[in-house]
């Protein structure tokens, strides 16, 4: 059963990377901002359905990062400078979000 879903899931994975980047006709931009996109929906299911409360954490600290990413290709495509603004004060929380998580998870209270 675990092999099917594997197998399931490597031609779903390469059928979208297929379509997006050699069917879609895009600005290499959006065809980038496609696959973080994409790949957040899955980070937003391994949140959902994490097995523990570490892996979701970690899902949380990548989407955090792929926010940013994103947020910088957006700065690119719209030539506008306050994404850049806002990618920096959103890795800024998603650190301090995560370090707190972190202490929670162990145990301990957030002013130890």
């Amino acid at each position: 059963m675990k092999l099917i879903l594997w197998i399931a899931g490597f031609i779903f994975f390469t059928a979208f990377f297929v379509i997006n980047f050699f069917i879609y006709d895009a600005v290499i931009i959006v065809k980038l901002i496609n696959v973080i996109l994409f790949c957040s929906v899955l980070l937003l299911i391994r949140v959902v359905f994490g097995p523990t409360a570490a892996d979701r954490i970690v899902a949380v600290d990548i989407l955090g990062i792929l926010i940013v990413g994103l947020l910088a290709l957006f700065g690119l495509y719209y030539n506008q400078n306050f994404f850049m603004d806002i990618a920096l004060i959103w890795a800024l929380l998603s650190f301090v979000a995560t370090l707190a998580f972190s202490k929670i998870l162990e145990g301990r209270q957030l002013d130890d």
